[in-house]
């Protein structure tokens, strides 16, 4: 037993060596292939990890008439402080919403200052219990936007559901270019061990004379296919760890506030296991595939 898996071992190596051009090749595709799906798959972290941070920060602005009335005002902050999903609450009045916007965006403070009047209306901004269902919070919203007084309101939820409808999208389109081309790395694969037992058909023939079985035959040539995949799938991870630190430090602060959405985010354990697993079962398939087509049990 030992010495068939010595035997199966060596023939594995030296078919990688023997025939590296080629063997070079399949691992090119097989990199490039899982290096795209990760590229969308780390995408796609980004936005669900983005999503998350704002799910944990749940609030809400509501923003009132100019002319509330004290009483409208005063009925308002009553239903929020009989709500269970309010954490807080809290009333700006316009001069300190202007302020705020002062602080916030220094470079525009000449021009709200050359308007002649304050631009910003009253407002509540609102945070929710971490608790809070969505169905209580979109219950609410509703039972304040129709409140008189109340002119528009401004909810973060929406956002979440953007981000993370464009997260489903990244990862789909990911699935869709590393499926084509993982698609054609399986025939490459076949391919390269199809020619590879053509080179060594000679060897094969002599092998069956002397009673070797299809089995003890086959199994360097799907070692082979299982290392080519493997050897691409840890190449393709290594790339997309180089690409997770090189890209931010070249697009830096450049676009703005998509800056936070456009990142790369490492792949989970899982996610890095399914790439490397998931190359070695294309090895296998091709191989297979293959070797089944030139030594079929007789």
């Amino acid at each position: 037993m030992v010495q068939q898996i010595k035997y199966f071992l060596k023939e594995t190596v030296f078919n990688l060596w023997q025939f590296r051009g080629r063997n070079i090749f399949s691992v090119t595709i097989i990199c490039l292939s899982f290096f795209i799906l990760g590229i969308f798959l780390s995408l796609a972290n980004n936005l669900r990890y983005t999503a998350q941070q704002i799910t944990q920060n749940r609030h809400a602005v509501f923003f009132l008439k100019t002319n509330i009335s004290p009483e409208e005002k005063r009925a308002i902050e009553g239903k929020l402080s009989n709500s269970e999903i309010i954490a807080t609450f809290n009333y700006v009045s316009p001069d300190e919403a202007a302020q705020k916007f002062k602080e916030k965006f220094p470079q525009l403070s000449r021009i709200v200052d050359s308007l002649g009047f304050n631009p910003f209306p009253p407002s509540i901004e609102v945070t929710f219990n971490q608790k809070s269902l969505s169905s209580q919070v979109q219950l609410l919203l509703k039972e304040i936007k129709e409140a008189s007084g109340v002119e528009e309101i401004q909810y973060n939820l929406k956002w979440v559901e953007r981000v993370n409808a464009l997260g489903r999208l990244l990862t789909a389109i990911g699935l869709f270019l590393g499926g084509i081309l993982i698609l054609a790395s399986f025939f490459i694969i076949s391919n390269v061990i199809k020619l590879n037992v053509l080179s060594r058909k000679d060897e094969i023939d002599i092998l069956r004379l002397v009673g070797a079985s299809n089995f003890f035959i086959r199994v360097p040539f799907v070692l082979e296919g299982m290392t080519l995949g493997l050897i691409g799938g840890l190449i393709s991870l290594a790339l997309l760890f180089l690409t997770i630190q090189i890209i931010p430090l070249y697009l830096g602060s450049s676009l703005g506030a998509l800056t936070e959405l456009i990142q790369f985010r490492y792949l989970s354990f899982s996610q890095s296991i399914f790439l490397v697993f998931s190359g070695m079962v294309i090895g296998l398939l091709g191989s297979m595939s293959s070797v089944s087509k030139f030594l079929k049990e007789e």
